[in-house]
């Protein structure tokens, strides 16, 4: 039997981080269940382990009591680490020991998902590095900063690389259980536990949840001013070659500049601010989709319709049916 190990961290505040650890319970205990009725010996072997006798949550209005201390586990199959308290970096510090338990699991055969935040504190083990990581979009640009050397795909709803497995974020933790259940049970058992529980299986991407607000906290105050400039007149033709000059900059260095800085190219700033205003005009307007393509400054539809699925993984058609309720069927993209 293998052995599955759910992480109970210390000194968490985060209502996320209770519904992890109680979902994964559940889902891989009703995964087992089913695996048993028909005709199997259960699958796993599921504990919560953590190195308090209890850990508090939301404030100290709910405990965990973990099922068994680390220090007595001494082989493990799968770890799954679930969201943390906000303040990432005091989290971190206070799990150094269950960072480093799962560390040396993973270098004897383990395998380790991170739900959500949980990300920050896989990524601070040093076993993200290089690697692909997807988190919560609200997330990204603080775990930038402190992480440099992992490979962000905010993007994704899952990544699956060299056993290690990451998730976006809220509560799409559903859709990483439901992947290991298919990898580790089958895919009828995964299906089984989608109905049961009413998760959607097969979800790919986060990028229609994402809300692009900008990464401002970099400290480049040139490309501040670049950031705010591309903000203001988005629904004009901008010219980088023009704004570059305008700050008195030279173009090769403010591309290189803007994307250490943001992440994007300014190009690509660009689109996500005109796109970001396009979704905002689809969830709270009757505008057609030509109507909030010329307000947000294009001209070409094809151009307009692909950049809007590259970022947010629908068509501008799509996207309005899904988030305005008044959004009139006869619409055409």
């Amino acid at each position: 039997m293998k052995h599955l190990t759910i992480l109970v961290p210390n000194i968490q505040t985060a209502n996320s981080t209770i519904a992890c650890i109680v979902g994964a319970y559940q889902i891989f205990t009703g995964a087992n269940s089913y695996w048993e009725k028909k005709g199997n010996k259960p699958l796993f072997k599921i504990e919560t382990a953590g190195v308090a006798e209890e850990s508090a949550f939301i404030n100290g209005l709910l405990t965990i009591k973990p099922q068994i201390n680390i220090s007595a586990l001494k082989k493990t199959d799968l770890v799954l680490i679930p969201s943390l308290n906000p303040e990432f970096k005091q989290a971190m510090e206070d799990n150094m020991v269950l960072i480093n338990w799962f560390r040396e699991q993973y270098k004897n055969g383990a395998e380790v998902a991170s739900m959500c935040t949980g990300a920050f504190m896989l990524a601070s083990s040093g076993l993200l590095d290089k690697r692909s990581c997807s988190i919560h979009w609200n997330s990204a640009d603080n775990f930038r900063s402190l992480f440099p050397e992992v490979q962000l795909k905010t993007e994704k709803l899952i990544t699956d690389e060299n056993g290690i497995y990451t998730n976006g974020g809220g509560y799409s933790f559903l859709n990483l259980l439901l992947y290991l259940v298919e990898k580790y049970f089958d895919r009828e058992t995964a299906i089984y536990c989608s109905k049961i529980f009413q998760v959607e299986i097969d979800r790919q991407t986060q990028s229609a949840f994402t809300i692009f607000t900008g990464q401002k906290s970099h400290g480049d105050e040139v490309i501040i001013k670049a950031q705010q400039y591309i903000e203001d007149n988005f629904n004009e033709k901008i010219s980088v070659e023009d704004l570059s000059r305008k700050l008195a900059i030279g173009r090769r260095n403010f591309d290189r500049r803007f994307i250490k800085a943001t992440g994007n190219t300014p190009i690509e700033y660009l689109q996500r601010v005109k796109i970001e205003s396009a979704k905002k005009a689809f969830e709270t307007t009757r505008k057609t989709i030509n109507e909030v393509m010329y307000e947000v400054g294009y001209s070409d539809v094809k151009a307009f319709r692909e950049v809007f699925r590259k970022i947010t993984g629908l068509s501008p058609l799509d996207y309005k049916n899904k988030y305005n309720k008044d959004a009139d069927s006869m619409l055409s993209d």
